[in-house]
């Protein structure tokens, strides 16, 4: 007599469910898009990572309670001579991460454009996260934490400080997009 929820011998309860969603980079080059989806689907950080070309895609599924998560990440290219091709990559997503250098004003202020786009083109539902990636180099610190934290607020976005060279918040930022 099996009850509602009863182990399987995979270990997943019969309660369990998959959800998947698609989830878009965005932000200036070099603020660590990519190294920040690297250590998250491989836990591997390159010193010196090529700029992506368009865009690239990779998935990881993380667990949350009684729901497997699949993540659809794209990851953008940040060159300005490939912003046109983002509302290809973001239309659909239900989530998107926004990245910048803290240790760069400009990169900052170029976040905040790219929030507004998906604010007025993409789905009204989509999560949005402001992540200030570089966090390991607070030293050369340019955007302080209370400034992007009060944009943050204001703007009803996730936001945390990164590291994708320490791996500081890293899972914790797409943990939280995917509750």
């Amino acid at each position: 007599m099996a009850s509602r929820g009863a182990a399987r011998p995979n270990g997943q309860s019969q309660a369990s469910k998959i959800c998947q969603f698609k989830l878009v980079l965005l932000g200036e080059s070099a603020v660590g898009k990519s190294s920040l989806v690297l250590r998250f689907v491989k836990g591997q950080f390159h010193e010196y990572q090529e700029s992506t070309i368009g865009a690239a895609f990779l998935t990881q599924s993380v667990c949350l309670d009684d729901t497997t998560v699949k993540f659809e990440i794209w990851d953008t290219a940040g060159q300005e001579r490939y912003h046109s091709l983002a509302p290809m990559y973001y239309r659909g997503a239900q989530a998107a991460i926004v990245v910048y250098d803290i240790t760069n004003q400009e990169t900052f202020a170029r976040a905040k454009t790219w929030v507004k786009e998906l604010q007025r083109q993409a789905s009204p539902s989509i999560v949005i996260a402001l992540a200030g990636n570089k966090a390991d180099l607070a030293s050369k610190r340019m955007v302080e934490y209370e400034e992007a934290q009060a944009y943050a607020d204001d703007n009803s976005l996730l936001f945390m400080e990164t590291s994708a060279k320490t791996a500081m918040n890293v899972n914790d930022l797409f943990l939280a997009i995917g509750e």
